[in-house]
């Protein structure tokens, strides 16, 4: 009888090692299969996002040179009229993240900054110089200086930031539908994303 029940015991334990032994095995792969699920996702969404807007603008410049002195002053000046090209960019190929299989997390290490670029397109109109005061290879580096500086600020105090931000928030919330449906956490500097929303109040 004792050797019957130690070989029913014994069957057991062979039962529910082989049982855990496999669950283990299904767990490992399933959890294989999200991390490659995920990566594949990061690498969809590792593109360029790029938002454009157009900007006008009337520029006057002028430039006094005071010859001999006080006793002479000539000007140059020159009416430009500016159409530019702007784009806000995030750059998502460099976005840095690991995958944690172990507590099932997707952490968000670091976000790309916004790459701005400014095409100007300028027009002289007016320009009026003395021999004494020419128009000179300076002259124009400090107008396009100038008109740069004065897009910047337009840019900031427009809407395309904003929007090329949405834009950004709207690609990385495929990484919060997803680590969602999986049962797995998004984070992004250690601090958990636990509704959409919360990727809007990232500061990059």
């Amino acid at each position: 009888m004792r050797k019957i029940l130690f070989g029913v015991i014994i069957t057991l334990v062979a039962l529910f090692t082989f049982k855990y032994c496999g669950d283990k095995k299904e767990d490992k792969i399933v959890l294989q299969e999200n991390s490659a699920l995920i990566q594949e996702q990061i690498n969809n969404v590792g593109k360029l996002i790029v938002t454009e807007g157009h900007f006008s603008e009337v520029f006057t410049y002028k430039n006094s040179k005071d010859i001999f002195g006080d006793l002479l002053s000539v000007e140059k000046k020159a009416l430009v009229i500016v159409n530019a090209k702007v784009t806000v960019a995030y750059d998502l190929s460099k976005i840095k993240f690991e995958v944690d299989e172990l507590n099932k997390t997707l952490n968000i290490l670091s976000i790309p900054e916004e790459e701005i670029n400014i095409n100007p397109d300028l027009e002289y109109y007016d320009v009026q110089a003395d021999y004494l005061n020419p128009f000179e290879a300076n002259d124009y580096n400090n107008i396009k200086n100038s008109i740069n500086k004065s897009l910047f600020t337009k840019i900031e105090n427009s809407d395309i930031k904003t929007n090329a931000k949405n834009r950004l928030v709207s690609e990385l919330s495929k990484f919060y539908i997803l680590t969602n449906s999986l049962g797995w956490t998004l984070t992004y500097n250690e601090t958990p994303i636990q509704t959409p929303e919360d990727l809007k109040a990232i500061k990059l």
